[in-house]
């Protein structure tokens, strides 16, 4: 089979990696429109199931993914100067740098004999006519995607909280929330360490919060710095680091959440955040992404036509996407919806904030959720310490 893979992201890289070592003869070419070395974003995170499924799939790319990556068992939460909660959570967490992320993927893929292109944009499938399957990996942004959006059946909904990806120098033993409240709101941060030398630091409030604060119209430097004074206490003299862009800038953002009716049209196929996205305060998109690759390839040589491996392939991805999509949207619509759980005490909040994929939880008051939960042993997984 000839298959052109468009996007140089995880879903791209691992399904070339599948697919050629399932069957040597395929001829794969991945194109990344942007150079070699350049991306988006810090870190990446995954749990330990995601590893065990890697090792499986293709143990040299897993081993160094797993030697690359750090380790965390426990959240840390500071809400703001009233205290610090520890919670020893039921499973590791790994984090693990995008760019080195991608260049191990890069590194097999070649290793194996694949093709990756870089500085090569394809805009449309007639550029690989010759192509008897086209990979849409491109993205939430999907190019592809969007030029048969009516037939995908493409919806995106977008978030109501505003939120900005920033790294950090501050190493993050554990994975670290921190509330700040301002005379404009509250304002919170996810800090996550993905090497021995750095941490992501996802920052989030409301509308209301970002504008009152002027973070509307501030520059980046202006911007970093405000962040840095009301995040002091956690970041413990460290800066935060704008994302590098070809402009230079670190931007805020609305999520959007993607869903596709259909998943292909002919020989092309959505893969990872092209055919959908949850939210990024579950951590699964590079998991799912991953996943969706594996998916595939074993769709693709079970020696069904590739319409019915296509089907299959869709319909056993939508059913396992119920669960974290569901878990992604009651999960946003917690931070959305904070005021109503911050009052709580330090050692219920992240409690509750454990909780936060409960479809009961926003319909309950949060102190008589936390009772029950409590009782009926739910967070029997969680057991903090307030320091």
């Amino acid at each position: 089979m000839k298959v052109a893979c468009v996007g140089g992201g995880p879903a791209s890289l691992y399904f070339s990696i599948l697919m050629k070592r399932t069957d040597p003869s395929h001829d794969i070419t991945v194109y990344e429109r942007n150079p070699a070395g350049s991306t988006y974003g810090w870190g990446v995170t995954y749990w330990d199931e995601l590893l065990s499924n890697l090792h499986g799939a293709d143990p040299e790319s897993a081993k160094a993914i797993e030697e690359s990556s750090v380790q965390w068992d426990s959240w840390a939460a500071r809400i703001h100067d009233r205290a610090v909660v520890t919670v020893e959570y039921g499973e590791e967490g790994f984090g693990l740098g995008r760019h080195r992320l991608l260049s191990i993927l890069t590194e097999r893929a070649r290793s194996l004999g694949v093709d990756v292109v870089f500085e090569r944009e394809i805009a449309g499938e007639e550029e690989v006519a010759d192509a008897d399957l086209v990979i849409a990996g491109d993205g939430v942004n999907s190019v592809l995607r969007e030029r048969h959006a009516e037939h995908f059946g493409t919806e995106v909904a977008v978030g109501r909280n505003m939120y900005i990806w920033l790294g950090t120098t501050r190493t993050f033993e554990a994975f670290t929330f921190a509330f700040t409240e301002t005379e404009h709101g509250w304002i919170w941060c996810y800090g996550y360490r993905f090497d021995e030398d750095q941490s992501t630091c996802v920052i989030e409030c409301s509308p209301a919060t970002w504008s009152g604060l002027g973070l509307d119209e501030a520059n980046e430097a202006d911007c970093l710095g405000l962040l840095e004074k009301l995040f002091a206490g956690v970041l413990d003299g460290h800066p935060l680091i704008g994302r590098s862009q070809a402009d230079g800038g670190a931007h805020w953002l609305n999520f959007r959440t993607v869903t596709n009716r259909t998943w292909f049209r002919g020989n092309l196929v959505l893969l990872g955040d092209a055919a959908h996205t949850t939210h990024y305060s579950i951590g699964a998109g590079t998991a799912l992404a991953l996943e969706d690759a594996a998916v595939l390839v074993n769709a693709l040589h079970t020696g069904m036509e590739l319409e019915p491996a296509l089907t299959g392939f869709e319909r056993s991805r939508k059913a396992t996407l119920r669960a974290p999509q569901r878990a992604a949207r009651c999960s946003a619509r917690w931070y959305e919806c904070l005021p109503r759980y911050i009052g709580l005490p330090p050692e219920q909040l992240i409690a509750v904030l454990g909780r936060r994929h409960s479809r009961v939880l926003p319909y309950v008051p949060p102190r008589l959720y936390y009772r029950f939960d409590q009782v009926s042993g739910w967070l029997g997984s969680f057991r903090g310490r307030e320091h």
